[in-house]
């Protein structure tokens, strides 16, 4: 008789340093951490994060791979405080068949054809910002590129005009921020009557719900001629012949806003940051607008956005949970509920992919794609960013747009460092430009 044993267990290498220390290290600066642990443990690695807990790193893109493409019976989902703060409807806070059918109903206004529709919003956006700023003299382009992304978030996806895109672009930036702060720190569910932080994000969520009633209505009167997303949904069924309920679509919406908007307004900033640092690049893109290639335009914009996003991603870890009984990867096995995170500037920075990968190359992505695996600044797999088609169209849009009507004049300053704004990584200084007209 022929017994058999199941395999060891093979745990994750970590530091014996306290916890304490290491969660203390991480907070100081997360990324230099991350990078020493690599370097001493490898690859794979178990480390405790602030609000994930103790967590295995995994930045081996054949890793990376082999879990984005694991279905939800094998890891789903990790994420504290994204369902608390956004609603139980939004993608988000749903998992498995529930986070597919949902899915499924989303992605269409996201994709294809119906995403040019909306470029002539993103020109008017930001030709309407950059008229009121100042040329010559230095000024932080975030604050600008934060407000040209609201308003395309508005119109394009909510169909807001009026007195109620003005009421959202008054009470949604404020929601975002103060939900940015409660999404990292571990402040109480007080309310105090609106007067504590959770009460004041429930009064913004209010006025929100508020004026999508109206929006709502105001879709539903005249559902033929429009384009936005919002009258999309309002149109799509599930499987089953249902609608979207009322509630779900609040709560789908802000996600959309919550994970497009800041991240791909920081970017933005992140990509004039770069550029204003590399004139040669900066040349190549003014001889495409000089000689009329679009086509070499935005082939020249859509690898420097790449490159923006490998070397300065704006959100640095994406989570996981396994939810399998077990599972093997690469060197470590790790069990059910254990959480996984991916380091998007490790797998960025690894150097066997991208050689010298401190250099800002455009030419990396020059007649390729972002490799799955290599690249992960939309995430990946069944939980890969159902936007990430429209914010790339966004981000071109608004750097051709800002290059033809602007020159971007070059600097010699130092790169400016990063800041951390709750969950996103932004220029510590806003990402200073200087504009001149383009004759």
């Amino acid at each position: 008789m022929t017994t058999t044993t199941a395999p060891p267990v093979r745990t994750a290498p970590r530091s014996r340093l306290p916890h304490l220390v290491q969660r203390g290290a991480t907070l100081v600066d997360r990324r230099a951490t991350l990078t020493a642990l690599r370097r001493r443990h490898g690859a794979t690695f178990a480390v405790p994060l602030p609000l994930l807990g103790d967590v295995v790193v995994v930045s081996d893109p054949a890793d990376v791979r082999t879990l984005f493409r694991s279905g939800p019976d094998v890891v789903d989902a990790q994420d504290p405080n994204l369902g608390l703060l956004l609603g139980t409807g939004s993608l988000f806070a749903q998992r498995g068949a529930t986070h597919a059918a949902r899915r499924r109903l989303l992605a269409p206004p996201f994709h294809g054809r119906r995403i040019a529709t909306h470029e002539q919003i993103v020109v008017e956006a930001t030709e309407a910002e950059l008229a009121q700023r100042p040329l010559g003299a230095a000024f932080p382009v975030l604050p600008s590129t934060m407000r040209i992304t609201l308003d395309v978030v508005l119109r394009a996806v909510f169909g807001a005009e009026g007195e109620d895109l003005d009421e959202l672009r008054e009470v949604l930036p404020r929601w975002v921020e103060l939900g940015s702060r409660l999404f990292v720190l571990p402040v109480p569910r007080w309310d105090l009557g609106g007067r504590a932080p959770w009460g004041r994000l429930r009064v913004f969520r209010e006025r929100y719900e508020a004026v999508l009633d109206r929006l709502v209505a105001r879709a539903a009167e005249d559902p033929g001629s429009r384009t936005d997303v919002l009258s999309m949904l309002l149109q799509s069924r599930y499987e089953d012949g249902s609608a979207m309920s009322r509630s779900e679509l609040g709560d789908q919406l802000l996600a959309v806003l919550a994970a497009g908007h800041e991240t791909t307004a920081i970017t933005l900033a992140w990509a004039l940051e770069r550029l204003r640092r590399h004139p040669e690049l900066l040349t190549r893109l003014t001889a495409a607008l000089d000689d009329g290639d679009d086509a070499l335009l935005d082939t020249l914009l859509d690898a420097t956005i790449a490159e923006v996003q490998r070397t300065r991603p704006v959100v640095g870890l994406v989570p996981r949970q396994v939810t399998a009984a077990s599972l093997e990867l690469g060197s470590v096995t790790l069990q059910r509920g254990q959480t996984l995170v991916v380091p998007v500037e490790l797998v960025h920075g690894d150097p066997t992919v991208f050689p010298d990968p401190e250099r800002f190359d455009p030419d990396r992505f020059l007649g390729s794609r972002p490799v799955v695996g290599e690249w992960v600044a939309f995430g990946g797999g069944s939980r890969r960013c159902i936007g990430a088609a429209f914010a790339q169209m966004e981000m071109r849009v608004v750097l051709r747009t800002l290059l033809r009507r602007h020159v971007l004049v070059p600097t010699d300053a130092p790169d400016e460092r990063w800041r951390f704004r709750g969950v996103a990584y932004a220029p510590a200084r806003g990402g200073e430009v200087v504009l001149l007209p383009r004759s």
